[in-house]
């Protein structure tokens, strides 16, 4: 492929990369592998840390990226009680000096406080104006617009009503999470006034994914139409392929979750237990062939057209965005 130019944004500017584009943390599906590839390509990628059952693991991934890439580190951190490794895992990436964390589900005050006097960069998941804004006042780097065509954990909106909203209660930047399939959908979300885009999806059918031959071809064989959210995971609206199995368990908690999950004594166990319970049958079905398919993945997986290397995908993201850049360049010509 000839060489690709450089897309200059705010998210390039704050990580030292080429091309505005964070391959999202999956749980799971993320490895240090697909980080390395992700940070030679000129992009940059990012796991969650729960990815890893040890500390020793942890480090042991992070220590191998620094060794063989050139790109920036995230790491994915849940804030919120359920992650009872959270203190744990911020020490690590303070004292292993990852270049930028994403927070999810929860205060991201205190990883905050943790990383800024370490240079740490601090991205927040949020999906309305009202969190953006606490966010921001706790000094968070940039935002993490989570669209409603995000994979995972998707928010209420779409990208064009999410990121006007943002950077107008906002003066942080705004990352684009969702929707973005193609080179053309990442120039929409900069056009929004996105400094780049969060792309999770598009990343589970590839060489370096460590998951399961069916998961990986069943990104490639399903579509938009055939994603659901369900509550029946961690608790939270989450989006997966609505496989058979998914259509026979349902994507409603049932009436005792739900009475469950309200109790104010018990909801916090409740949700623990829920959480587990969804990850390891997500867990069971990532990495083995089973009747029990719950297999996590976002709309964008309409653009998933077979199993490719990491760095393919993001040379054909770039490649499509200049294309759709030069189209509307010519037709502003044409049209004056």
């Amino acid at each position: 492929m000839n060489k690709l130019h450089t897309i200059d944004t705010a998210l390039t500017e704050m990580l030292g990369i080429r091309y505005p584009i964070i391959m999202a943390p999956m749980f799971l599906v993320s490895n240090a592998a697909m980080v390395i590839e992700a940070g030679n390509a000129g992009a940059t990628g990012s796991i969650p840390a729960l990815n890893y059952r040890t500390d020793k693991d942890f480090r042991a991934a992070l220590t191998q990226i620094r060794e063989h890439s050139k790109g920036p580190i995230g790491i994915n951190l849940i804030a919120n009680k359920s992650n009872i490794k959270l203190q744990e895992q911020l020490r690590t990436c303070v004292e292993m000096h990852v270049d930028y964390i994403i927070t999810s589900l929860g205060s991201p005050e205190e990883i905050i406080k943790a990383c800024k006097p370490e240079g740490i960069k601090v991205f927040c998941d949020v999906v309305d104006e009202k969190f953006a804004k606490k966010v921001e006042d706790l000094g968070a780097d940039a935002l993490i617009a989570v669209n409603s065509g995000a994979g995972g954990h998707a928010g209420p909106m779409p990208s064009d009503v999410l990121i006007p909203r943002l950077l107008n209660a906002c003066s942080i930047p705004v990352i684009n999470a969702g929707e973005v399939g193609k080179g053309e959908h990442l120039l929409k979300v900069i056009e929004r006034g996105a400094c780049g885009a969060s792309i999770g999806s598009l990343f589970i059918a590839t060489y370096e994914a460590e998951v399961s031959q069916e998961y990986k071809q069943a990104c490639v064989d399903y579509g938009a139409k055939d994603i659901v959210l369900t509550n029946k995971i961690s608790g939270t609206p989450c989006t997966v392929i609505n496989t058979p199995y998914v259509q026979k368990i349902g994507t409603q908690q049932n009436w005792l979750e739900v009475m469950l999950a309200k109790n104010k004594s018990l909801k916090k166990y409740v949700k623990m237990l829920t959480f587990y319970k969804g990850m390891k049958a997500v867990e069971n079905a990532a990495f083995s062939a089973t009747y029990k398919t719950v297999w996590c993945a976002g709309p964008t997986i309409e653009h998933v057209h077979a199993i490719r290397p990491v760095r393919e995908i993001i040379q054909t993201l770039v490649n499509e965005y200049e294309e759709a850049l030069k189209a509307k360049v010519m037709a502003e010509v044409n049209a004056s």
